[in-house]
């Protein structure tokens, strides 16, 4: 399947969830052009578009904290991207491993004695 068979969302973007091929953990949340998927797929790299930049984004290049591919899926949309990574470092520009660590909801446990 190639980029052309994808949803994209009027940026001509699709979102890509980066998940931790080993544990699970998901990592990030980043967006692809054909570009960066291309880039992607060239080089075994998550490589990604930056909205804020305006340009191509190689995971790593600054901090080290590269993405080694190991799988990428497609949901049964075609408009979302899971890609199953090796993360080296941190995924999160404030240095956590995951950018998602703010919890804002936790259900507790129905106990009933």
């Amino acid at each position: 399947m190639g980029f052309e068979d994808f949803k994209l969302n009027a940026d001509g973007l699709i979102p890509a969830i980066v998940q931790d091929y080993e544990n699970g953990e998901v990592l990030m949340l980043g967006y692809m052009n054909k570009e960066s998927y291309e880039k992607t797929l060239e080089t075994g790299l998550m490589t990604y578009w930056s909205r804020s930049r305006q340009e191509l984004w190689l995971k790593g290049d600054t901090s080290g904290h590269y993405q080694h591919v190991k799988s990428l899926h497609l949901d049964c949309d075609n408009d979302t991207i899971l890609a199953k990574v090796e993360q080296i470092g941190a995924a999160c520009h404030t240095g956590s491993r995951s950018c998602f660590f703010q919890e804002l909801y936790r259900k507790e446990d129905d106990k009933t004695e």
